[in-house]
């Protein structure tokens, strides 16, 4: 139910009753294309599965949601070495995806969600394949993006210190989205 709540935001996939609004558009009434460009526009997702592009280069991977968006090739890797520079990889970005540990590409697929600096961070899981460590590492990322107030991570989470960071706690369970903290 998490990954799919997640999804669902994304508009990756669509209800099959009622509505989901993101900043003001209710994702289901929109094309795919619209669909499309809205998530380049607003959103990051961190896959849990990573979704990784194996022929491309780890920092090939990063600036792909960058220059979709218009962005020029130089400027897209600019962003996407400091991004990879701020998950700790700043010395893999010429490695090919199947040579680096699962932790490592969990920091990738961090790092391509927050290439465009988008205003929605979705994250499935995103330090179920690290280490404490790095765990906390990206969380403080994270964290450092969202306490300026200019950004919402929306996170699905087993780990209780990744969910002490949010501000709204909601549990799935049974099909339903329940509140259960907030602030």
């Amino acid at each position: 139910g998490k990954s799919t709540a997640l999804n669902l935001i994304a508009g990756i996939d669509l209800p099959d009753r009622g509505e989901v609004r993101v900043d003001g558009e209710v994702i289901n009434r929109l094309s795919d294309k619209e669909r499309t460009l809205l998530r380049r526009r607003l959103i990051g997702v961190v896959f849990q599965s990573f979704n990784l592009i194996p022929t491309l280069s780890v920092v090939d991977n990063v600036c792909l949601p960058c220059e979709l968006a218009g962005m020029t090739h130089r400027h897209a890797r600019e962003r996407a070495r400091h991004w990879l520079d701020a998950v700790g990889l700043a010395t893999r970005g010429h490695s090919a995806p199947e040579d680096l540990s699962g932790g490592e590409q969990q920091r990738v697929a961090v790092a391509r969600a927050l290439a465009n600096e988008p205003r929605i961070i979705l994250a499935d899981e995103p330090t179920g394949n690290l280490d404490e460590r790095t765990g906390r590492q990206v969380l403080e990322v994270l964290q450092r993006l969202v306490s300026d107030g200019q950004r919402t991570l929306i996170m699905a989470t087993h780990s209780q210190e990744a969910a002490r960071l949010g501000q709204y706690r909601y549990r799935v369970s049974d099909g339903a989205m329940r509140l259960i903290e907030a602030p």
